[in-house]
Formats: structure tokens, C-alpha cells, sequence
């Protein structure tokens, strides 16, 4: 038998291995960087140059809005109700009647009043007359000194007399006025608590009806004593400088969240806490032409606190926080490299927190990569605008730090 021969001494297939041979060597070349090739670029990041500005810092408060003033309508005398002179839930004048009560009785009193003063003052005319007969007589010794002194003492009482009797009558004049009961301030008056024949008391418990006067309105807004402690150390330290209140402009986030029109005025600031809620009240006006504002009303009022001239403020997207809710940033250093800061933060400004320490003006912070990038990284910053609307610091002031 021929010697067998070996099989890679065939030449088609030492050609086939050959070509596998190259084919995998080109490929095994394609996962391993050449010799002597550049690094990987570094990821590029968004950040945001951190520059001061001034800002108007305020406060949302709960409150409650309340009528300027407010007048409950009670009887001053004693009768039945005849008629029923206004419209429920309308607006009424000062002095505009509301009520009329039966005023027979009081008429028959001014009456009865006006004929004891007529008396009376008879009476008085009679002794002046008599006292003046004495005076001529007791000069001629006609009468005695007695019965002169006793008809100037007459006259003296019956011009009392006379007196009590004018009283009584104004008395009854007042009382008769009382008969109809008018409205004591201008407003919206409320449902009436009595129809016509209904008997009513003079003081009595229940009022007839309310007045409501809502044009302006007032709001009594409650501020913790702690929160105003924190503002006094912020304004003490020069941190924040104060707003005056007397100029401070209050706005009202409605129940519904909706911003009310006008712009009220903060009147007062209490003086004391109270015990049970550690809560001081301030009081702000507003005006109310519509009537849109009702007292009794949940609110929420925004007033104007502090001024920062230099403040700080970090976009929302840059601000992250650990599984205890601390918040931190990541700022891109000199080196491009980033770093880790924990930062203290005051409140919200819109879609940015004024931050109050943790970061300095012209530091970059890094708003967007954060997926890309990790710590002690380096990376590319980019300038970009976050979304509170402040500007992009330029390209080449990123760079040349």
C-alpha cells in the first residue's frame, strides 16, 4: 500500500486554513486599541456658572379672610315686627331702615310725655307768678319772710319738675324712633332671622340680622414663632436685608390655587404669640370692588420678607439627594474633574432653590450627564441654560477655568 499523506499537505486545504488564519487575526486586531492611540474622550456634561443676583425672597402664610367690620342688628325696645324693609343678601346704607316695629304703643307714650311737660310747665308758671306776688308784699311786711321763701323754693321745683318732664319726653321720642331700626353701617346685609309678626326684646340674644361690610377686605394671617426667630437671625447676621412692611405688597393664593387680582397691604404685625397654636397674627388689607372675597374664607398669603442682594440660585435638575433626603451637588472643578458638595437650602424661587451655603459664586454645577459621568471623572463641561431662565455663562469663561 502508498503511504498515507498528511492531510494539511493537500493544497486546497492548507489554502482554507490559511484564509481562517487571517480572518481571525483581522478581527481579534478590531477589539484591542492600537499601539500608541489617544485615551477615550471625556463625557460631556451640562453645567450651569453660578452667578449672584437679587432676590426678593417672601413667605406663603395660611389666613382666613375677615369683614372690616361687622354689625349685628338687635332691637332697642320691646314689640312686634310689622314689616320687613330691605332684600336679603343686598347691599344697604347707613341709616337705611330695615325693620319696622309696631309703634302704637310709643306713639301713646310721646303723647302721654308731651301733656306732663305741658303740666309741668303750667305748674312752673303759676309758682313764678305766686313768687313774684311774695317778693312785692314781703317788702311792705304784707307777708311774712316764711311764705317768701317758700314760693322762690316752689319755683325752683316746679322748674325741675319741668325738666324731668322734657326728659321723659325726649325719652319717648327716642323710643318711638327705635320703632323703626335702621341699618348702623353700610354693607351686605345677611338672611333675616324674623318675618313679620314675629315679637322681639329690647337686647335680645339672637340678631335680627348681620352687615357685613367686605369693600376692602381683611385677611388674618398666622405666622409661627419659630419662622420669625429664624428671619430676626437672618436679618441680625446680614444675610438678608429687611423689607419694610409698611411698603411690603401681599398677594392671595386662593382656595383653588388660583392668584387673586389685587395686591393687598399689610397693615399690623402682633406682638404676641399665642399660647396654644405658638403662632403670632398679622393682619393685611385688601380691596374687594366685586365682593369676590368672602369673610370666612381659607387663603393663602404671599408677602414679601427679605431682600437678598447676592443670592445664589441652583436649578431643581442640579440638586440631588440621598435616601435621608440631604440634599448635594456635583461641581466640575478647575481640573474638569467632578466633586461632591452637600448644600444647605432656603426656598423655593420658582424652578431654582436659593441656596445658602455648600457652593460660591462662579463654581460650575452640573445640571445634566449625570448618567455619563461619576465622581472624580473627568469630563467636558457645556454651559446651558436651566429651565428658572437665567442665562448661560459663555463658553470661553467655562473653558479658561
Amino acid at each position: 500500500m502508498p503511504p498515507a499523506t498528511p492531510l494539511l499537505s493537500h493544497p486546497k486545504i492548507l489554502l482554507a486554513a490559511l484564509c481562517c488564519a487571517v480572518a481571525l487575526a483581522a478581527c481579534s486586531g478590531k477589539d484591542q486599541p492600537a499601539a500608541g492611540g489617544k485615551p477615550a474622550t471625556p463625557p460631556p456634561v451640562g453645567v450651569v456658572v453660578l452667578q449672584p443676583e437679587s432676590q426678593t425672597l417672601s413667605t406663603e402664610l395660611p389666613g382666613r379672610t375677615a369683614a372690616v367690620q361687622n354689625a349685628d342688628i338687635r332691637p332697642q325696645i320691646n314689640g312686634i315686627i310689622q314689616k320687613r324693609l330691605f332684600t336679603e343678601g343686598a347691599l344697604v346704607k347707613a341709616g337705611q331702615p330695615l325693620y319696622q316695629v309696631d309703634a302704637s304703643t310709643y306713639e301713646a307714650a310721646l303723647a302721654s310725655a308731651q301733656a306732663a311737660l305741658a303740666k309741668a310747665q303750667a305748674v312752673a308758671r303759676t309758682a313764678q307768678v305766686n313768687a313774684r306776688r311774695n317778693a312785692e308784699l314781703v317788702a311792705i311786711d304784707a307777708v311774712s319772710r316764711q311764705a317768701h321763701d317758700e314760693s322762690q323754693a316752689a319755683v325752683q321745683q316746679t322748674q325741675a319738675d319741668v325738666a324731668v318732664a322734657q326728659a321723659a319726653l325726649e325719652a319717648a321720642r327716642i323710643n318711638l324712633r327705635y320703632t323703626r331700626i335702621v341699618a348702623p353701617i353700610s354693607g351686605r346685609i345677611g338672611l333675616s332671622a324674623v318675618t313679620a309678626g314675629a315679637l322681639v326684646t329690647a337686647n335680645q340674644a339672637t340678631a335680627l340680622a348681620t352687615i357685613q361690610q367686605m369693600d376692602p377686605m381683611q385677611v388674618d394671617i398666622t405666622q409661627s414663632s419659630t419662622e420669625l426667630l429664624q428671619l430676626r437671625r437672618q436679618w441680625q447676621d446680614g444675610q438678608f436685608t429687611r423689607v419694610d412692611a409698611t411698603q411690603a405688597k401681599v398677594r392671595l393664593v386662593l382656595e383653588d390655587g388660583t392668584v387673586y387680582p389685587h395686591e393687598g397691604t399689610l397693615l399690623f404685625t402682633g406682638t404676641a404669640v399665642n399660647p396654644t397654636s405658638g403662632a403670632i397674627t398679622l393682619r393685611a388689607t385688601f380691596p374687594n370692588p366685586d365682593h369676590f372675597l368672602m369673610p370666612g374664607m381659607y387663603v393663602r398669603a404671599r408677602l414679601a420678607t427679605s431682600l437678598a442682594p447676592q443670592a445664589l440660585l441652583l436649578p431643581q435638575e442640579a440638586v440631588l439627594r440621598n435616601a435621608a433626603g440631604e440634599p448635594s451637588v456635583q461641581v466640575v472643578g478647575e481640573d474638569n474633574k467632578i466633586a461632591k458638595r452637600p448644600v444647605v437650602l432656603g426656598q423655593a424661587m420658582g424652578s431654582r432653590w436659593l441656596v445658602l451655603s455648600g457652593v460660591q459664586a462662579g463654581e460650575r454645577v452640573m445640571v445634566d450627564g449625570f448618567q455619563k459621568a461619576r465622581v472624580g471623572q473627568a469630563v467636558t463641561p457645556t454651559p446651558v441654560a436651566p429651565r428658572g431662565g437665567q442665562k448661560a455663562a459663555p463658553a470661553a469663561s467655562a473653558a479658561s477655568s
